[in-house]
């Protein structure tokens, strides 16, 4: 297995029943995640997963398989019945040949909860020094039928050969191989092409669990300690690890794999500019590079119907804002007034009708709102947490507020958003958050007597000690919803997944939802399904746009090259505005 394939045992085409899909995705690293996410240790019983790797580049020739027998997961029997060793052969002895090292990589682990009940899974940190390429897995939900699954996803301009690693299975009585190869693709023409893909057929709604190539940077990657409550039979559970991107030369190291939140994405540092509130946590990157770009998707199709958010939280077209942070994409500076002016002319001449901002630095109120009110164009406003402290009186959240309390265009806000993703990120426990959401109210009370929110991925929603906490304090539940971080999830059913997010958000609080954050890269590292590019970010917003755009806030203007690129190489590459023809001011 040296050189020639990286092969990894994929824990069975396993099936549960009935899992719905999401994200984290944020991460949020290739988060992305289902619903259906995570390690999953089931009560009385043991999955065992093994990954066997080489080196990370991959040659195409004659490839040698490693077997591993697999011990199936069943909901109450004591004991696992092993697969039989195959039977032993009369060869030459085989030739001496060097050390193979075995790379111990993030691999998310697949496995069903057999019966309703609480699972917790323990915190994981796994830390590589190389880059490698290895069997993934990723799981979706079919109905009774045949299914073309998995397979390589790309989207090409002209007649191209393509030339990529591919996973394949091979199944010898109930031992199941998954090796990847390289493979040589021709697309005689422009489109989309699956490359490699499986077929299989399942006699009732199944969730199915098949391999996807996957490739991990350097870096550490971690998983905290989840506690899940399944109240479905057979719930599929895909645990992905969150990224630091951070290069190490430590030694590999592994604990107990555990869940990580479905969306989560990886954290880029907050711009330098002066009295930095920091920005958002996620990849907020504007338009995709020059170069050659496609058509802003024409949406041809009346908008679908809203969730109910009620009033400017929904528009009657198919893009309802823009997330906006006044920084220079190149630099990360603050912008001058005249060019935040320029950036808030472009969009509202794009159709949009809200922008969201995250905090006050760079005189956001003042340069914002000041084009907001000058174009007719709402302000989704916002108190930014970051890692200093989730009280009214740390510093940086006091003078956000009192910047709020003194600004005279509250008419202008439609939602006031109180941290962006600090449940995810450690910041606030939901007991601050909640105290904190209590206290920017009563600051802001006879100023503003609107929408309070938060935003948090969907994973995050679901634990029961943020949903007790949160639900009775927000009057919308606000999320960031990237499907890119769930690998089964490809460009052109980007908006199918987003609109299966907002069902499920709906139900936890009982509330309306807005999502805060919603977009797709235009570079970094292909996740599965989810592949990156001008072409695949044209796609997937097109898809939003047509599924659910009259509701949900597009992430982001353009391109943050100032940002850390993270394990995904994508963090910098958030940018949509060319999808919607914007030009920049920067």
């Amino acid at each position: 297995m040296k050189g020639e394939f990286v092969a990894a045992a994929l824990a069975a085409l396993a099936s549960g029943v009935s899992a719905a899909h999401h994200r984290h995705a944020h991460e949020h690293l290739f988060r992305k995640g289902l619903n259906d996410t995570a390690a999953v240790c089931t009560p009385g019983c043991t999955t065992i997963w093994k990954t066997m790797t080489g080196e990370p580049t991959l040659v195409a020739p004659s490839t040698t398989k490693t077997q591993t027998q697999i011990l199936t997961v069943t909901p109450s029997p004591k004991t696992s019945t092993q697969a039989p060793p195959p039977p032993p052969t009369t060869q030459a002895p085989p030739p001496p040949h060097a050390t193979t090292e075995i790379v111990v990589v993030p691999t998310p682990v697949v496995t069903t909860c057999p019966t309703p009940g609480t699972y917790t899974f323990p915190a994981t940190t796994v830390t590589i020094q190389k880059t490698t390429t290895v069997c993934d897995a990723t799981s979706t939900k079919v109905p009774s039928g045949t299914h073309t699954i998995g397979g390589v996803t790309t989207v090409v301009v002209t007649a191209t050969t393509v030339t990529c690693p591919v996973a394949t299975i091979h199944t010898s009585g109930s031992v199941t191989t998954s090796t990847i190869v390289q493979t040589t693709y021709v697309c005689p023409s422009a489109g989309t092409y699956t490359i490699a893909p499986f077929t299989t057929t399942v006699s009732e709604e199944t969730v199915i669990v098949y391999p996807t190539p996957a490739t991990y940077s350097p870096g550490t990657y971690t998983a905290p300690k989840q506690v899940v409550t399944v109240t479905k039979t057979g719930f599929v559970y895909v645990c992905p690890l969150t990224s630091q991107g951070l290069s190490t030369s430590t030694p590999v190291s592994i604990s107990t794999p555990a869940p990580a939140p479905t969306s989560v994405k990886t954290q880029a540092p907050p711009p330098p500019p002066v009295k930095t509130t920091e920005a958002p946590k996620k990849s907020e990157a504007p338009p995709p590079p020059p170069a050659k770009t496609s058509e802003a998707p024409k949406s041809s199709q009346a908008p679908p119907p809203p969730n109910n958010n009620g009033g400017d939280l929904v528009s009657n077209n198919d893009h309802l804002g823009m997330t906006y942070t006044p920084y220079v994409g190149s630099t990360g500076q603050c912008k001058t007034a005249d060019q935040v002016d320029s950036d808030i002319s472009a969009i509202k001449n794009a159709g949009f009708s809200v922008v969201r901002v995250y905090s006050t630095d760079c005189n956001t109120l003042e340069n914002v709102g000041n084009a907001c009110s000058k174009y007719g164009m709402k302000m989704i406003a916002g108190v930014f947490v970051k890692s200093s402290g989730c009280s009214i009186n740390t510093p940086d959240i006091k003078e956000q507020v009192d910047e709020l309390v003194a600004w005279g265009k509250w008419d202008l806000v439609v939602l006031l958003v109180v941290g962006n993703e600090a449940i995810m990120n450690n910041y606030c426990s939901p007991e601050q958050l909640k105290q904190l959401i209590t206290d920017v109210k009563g600051k802001c009370s006879g100023k503003f007597n609107g929408k309070v929110t938060i935003s948090e991925t969907l994973n995050i929603w679901q634990r029961e000690d943020v949903s007790s906490h949160l639900c009775s304090e927000v009057d919308i539940t606000g999320a960031n919803i990237h499907p890119y971080f769930n690998s089964g999830v490809a460009p052109s059913e980007a908006g199918q997944f987003v609109r299966g997010q907002i069902s499920i958000l709906q139900k936890i609080c009982n509330k309306a939802v807005i999502t805060l954050e919603v977009g797709w890269p235009s570079g970094g590292l292909d996740n599965g399904l989810a592949v990156v590019g001008l072409d695949a970010q044209s796609i997937a917003v097109k898809s939003i746009r047509e599924q659910c755009g009259n509701e949900v806030i597009f992430f982001s203007l353009e391109n943050d090259s100032w940002k850390q690129k993270g394990s995904c190489l994508c963090e910098d590459r958030w940018g949509v505005g060319k999808a919607f023809n914007i030009l920049t001011s920067s």
